[in-house]
């Protein structure tokens, strides 16, 4: 197998650096940017030409530039005939993404959208806990997700990242479209989203630094979700609430505990004492590779991510507008 790597960012070079330490696979990047480090590997081909790098043969193709390109070329390689890794957001509006969903189901490919906290090993527990119905009925959840922006990559001036930037797709609802993810992975799909967004803090961006929404999904379960570009430090929770209980996870403590209503206290489900941030991403990586080798459908493929990039697509035009905008999928 051999693997092209689209822009070579902070995830670009992550997903490189992973496919060299777990992979022998021969990895082409198409990326104008320089790195010494990448030179004098024999496992290594780069070029600043997207047209010499698909004569090198690659099977399979992690998308990782900024998120305003990702159809575009995403498309391409469709037609190339290349399974697709597509980082999130998978795009920042839904042109395009017809043709893109045809093409790939004519040829049969494999699709994968990165969203690593699938892999998180509480995100996937509470998974569990929720098909367990070990709270009983869902009825309320609240979601927080906050960092500094300014922080994510301290070697650059994030005022020139795509996170910054409108034209490139930025903003902190595609940016941080995550918590969208795996909401939409405990709940399924919503019918219904109320939000309020707007640049509000001091930071040197052309995009929303913050948003509060109102998601409602379909069983009367509601979840509002809270996310910000600067907070520090950087946090994210979740708190479920349930007729027989809660269930309550943080990233600072990276312990998921459940309140039982029946027995009146809370007990520790699972804590993380020593976690890698890396093995998420290993573990996803690695499940799509599985998937492209056993022709089988991954855990987050192309239509699952158009259905969260509706959603966040709803809440910023929910923002814009000042009304609910009912989902239609």
């Amino acid at each position: 197998m051999k693997v092209l790597i689209i822009g070579l960012g902070s995830i670009g070079l992550r997903h490189v650096r992973n496919l060299l330490t777990n992979t022998t696979y021969k990895i082409v990047i198409f990326t104008k940017r320089k790195y010494p480090e990448f030179k004098e590997n024999k496992r290594i081909t780069l070029s600043d030409s997207l047209e010499k790098c698909l004569q090198e043969k690659p099977t399979v193709a992690f998308i990782t530039n900024e998120t305003a390109y990702h159809i575009s070329l995403a498309t391409l390689l469709t037609k190339n005939g290349l399974d697709l890794f597509i980082e999130k957001p998978l795009s920042n509006s839904l042109d395009g993404i017809k043709k893109l969903q045809k093409i790939t189901k004519q040829k049969k490919l494999i699709t994968q959208i990165g969203c690593n906290l699938r892999f998180h090993k509480c995100i996937k527990r509470i998974k569990k806990l929720i098909t367990q119905k070990k709270i009983g009925k869902i009825v309320s959840v609240q979601c927080e997700t906050g960092s500094f922006l300014p922080d994510w990559h301290p070697y650059e001036d994030y005022r020139n990242g795509y996170a910054a930037k409108k034209e490139l797709g930025g903003g902190v609802i595609l940016t941080m479209i995550h918590d969208i993810d795996y909401l939409y992975w405990f709940f399924g799909k919503p019918i219904q989203v109320f939000s309020t967004s707007g640049k509000f803090s001091d930071l040197k961006i052309s995009v929303e630094d913050y948003s509060a929404s109102i998601i409602k999904f379909k069983k009367n379960i509601t979840a509002e979700l809270h996310l910000d570009f600067f907070q520090r430090p950087e946090f994210r929770s979740i708190k479920i609430k349930g007729t027989k209980g809660i269930i309550y996870w943080d990233s600072e403590t990276n312990e998921i505990k459940l309140f039982s209503n029946q027995n009146n206290k809370w007990i520790s489900v699972l804590k993380l004492k020593k976690f890698d941030r890396n093995q998420m991403y290993v573990d996803e990586m690695n499940h799509f590779l599985k998937c492209v080798k056993s022709k089988k459908k991954t855990i987050n493929s192309l239509s699952e991510g158009i259905d969260t990039l509706k959603i966040a697509l709803a809440m910023k035009n929910s923002a814009k507008y000042g009304r609910v905008i009912r989902l239609a999928f």
